[in-house]
C-alpha cells in the first residue's frame, strides 16, 4: 500500500515544493487549502512541470475552523504541516496572528495524533530560534536556541511561529509523544519558483531588482534554499531518529548587500541595487511610516552564524551555498 501524507496549505511556496518531491518519490499526497479554485491553479502548475499528479487530491480546510480536518487526517501515514498565517500588510498587534497559528497547529496535532499517524513535521522558522536580544556581532544559533515571544521589539509573524512551536511542544510533551514531532526551522526560502507561487518569499529579492530597495539595512539574512527545505522536510518525515528533534534549515547567513553583490555579479544591466548600507538611524526613521522595515530594527547589526552541524548529521543534507539560491529567485523574478 502507498503512503499518504497530508501536506496543509499545499498552495504555499514551501508546501507545494514538499508536495511534488513527495509525488516524485511515489507518496499520495492530500494537500489542504482555504480555497479549492487557489489549489487546482498550483496543482495544474505541478503537471505543467512534468509532475505526476494523479495521486494528489485536494481538500478544503481552514487553520480557524475545525471542518474538515478530520477527513483531511484520514488514513494518512504522516503529516506534514507547513501552513501558518503570512498577511500581506503586518497587523499593529503583534498577537494579531497568534490566534490562528497556534490553533491551527493544535488542530493539526489532535486530530492527526487521534488518526494515528506516525510523524507530524512542523514548519517553524530560524526567527524561532533567533528573536531574543543580542549585542551587535556574531550571534551563533543553533538547534538548540530558542527565541523569547515576550520581546517587545518583535513583530506579529516572529511572535505566531514562536508560539505555535512551543505550543506544540507542550502538546505533545503532555501527551507522551515528543517522538511523533519534528520541527523545521528554514529561514528565508530562496530558489526557482516554476509554480509561480513564491510571493513574499520573494520580497526582498523582488524588492531589490525593481529598485524599490535603495539602500541595504544592516540585516545578517539566512538563507535557505527551496529545493534543501523541501528534502529536508522529507527527511524530518522518514528518518527514525529525527522524532522529537528541531531541525535548523539554514547554513549560511548574508548581509542584505551581499545579497544585493551576488545579483549585481550576475547582472550587471541592473543599476539600482542596493550596494551600500542603510545607516541604522535612517532605517528606524523609515520603519515610523514603512511596515516592511519595521520588522528588520530588532535584528539591525547581529551577524548570525547558523551551525546545522546537528540536523546534517540527521538528515544527511548539505545544503547549497545561499548564492544558488539567490541566483535562481532573481532568474525567476527577472524571467532570464
Amino acid at each position: 500500500m502507498i503512503d499518504r501524507v497530508l501536506v496543509t496549505g499545499i498552495s504555499g511556496y514551501i508546501a507545494s515544493h514538499v508536495a511534488t518531491k513527495l509525488l516524485d518519490q511515489g507518496f499520495r499526497v492530500r494537500g489542504t487549502v482555504r480555497n479549492l479554485e487557489k489549489g487546482e491553479r498550483v496543482a495544474a502548475a505541478m503537471a505543467k512541470a512534468g509532475h505526476d499528479i494523479s495521486r494528489l487530491n485536494l481538500i478544503e480546510a481552514d487553520l480557524g475552523e475545525d471542518e474538515g480536518w478530520a477527513e483531511a487526517v484520514k488514513d494518512c501515514r504522516y503529516i506534514q504541516h507547513i501552513a501558518s498565517p503570512f498577511p500581506a500588510e503586518q497587523p499593529s498587534s503583534r498577537e494579531a496572528l497568534v490566534p490562528e497559528a497556534r490553533a491551527g497547529t493544535q488542530r493539526v496535532l489532535e486530530h492527526g495524533l487521534s488518526a494515528g499517524v506516525e510523524r507530524i513535521v512542523l514548519t517553524s522558522s530560524f526567527l524561532s530560534m533567533s528573536s531574543r536580544p543580542h549585542k551587535a556581532g556574531r550571534v551563533s544559533i543553533n538547534e538548540e536556541s530558542w527565541g523569547d515571544p515576550e520581546w517587545r521589539a518583535l513583530t506579529a509573524y516572529p511572535v505566531s511561529k514562536l508560539r505555535a512551536e512551543l505550543s506544540a511542544w507542550a502538546y505533545v510533551k503532555t501527551q507522551g509523544l515528543e517522538d511523533k514531532l519534528t520541527v523545521v526551522c528554514p529561514a528565508l526560502v530562496l530558489g526557482p519558483d516554476p509554480f509561480s507561487n513564491a510571493g513574499a518569499s520573494f520580497a526582498l529579492i523582488r524588492g531589490m531588482v525593481s529598485g524599490a530597495i535603495a539602500r541595504a539595512p544592516r540585516r545578517s539574512v539566512p538563507i535557505t534554499d527551496i529545493r534543501d527545505c523541501a528534502a529536508l522536510h522529507i527527511s524530518a518525515m522518514t528518518t527514525e531518529r529525527a522524532g522529537g528533534q528541531r531541525l535548523l534549515g539554514t547554513a549560511e547567513a548574508l548581509w542584505v548587500k551581499e545579497v544585493a553583490a551576488i545579483i549585481a555579479k550576475a547582472y550587471p544591466d541592473l543599476e539600482k541595487l542596493p550596494l551600500k548600507d542603510m545607516p541604522d538611524f535612517v532605517a528606524r526613521s523609515i520603519a515610523l511610516f514603512d511596515d516592511r522595515l519595521k520588522s528588520s530594527l530588532p535584528f539591525l547589526g547581529i551577524a548570525y552564524d547558523p551551525d546545522n552541524s546537528k540536523t546534517q548529521a540527521l538528515s544527511k543534507i548539505i545544503m547549497r551555498p545561499a548564492k544558488e539560491a539567490i541566483l535562481a529567485s532573481a532568474a525567476s523574478i527577472l524571467g532570464r
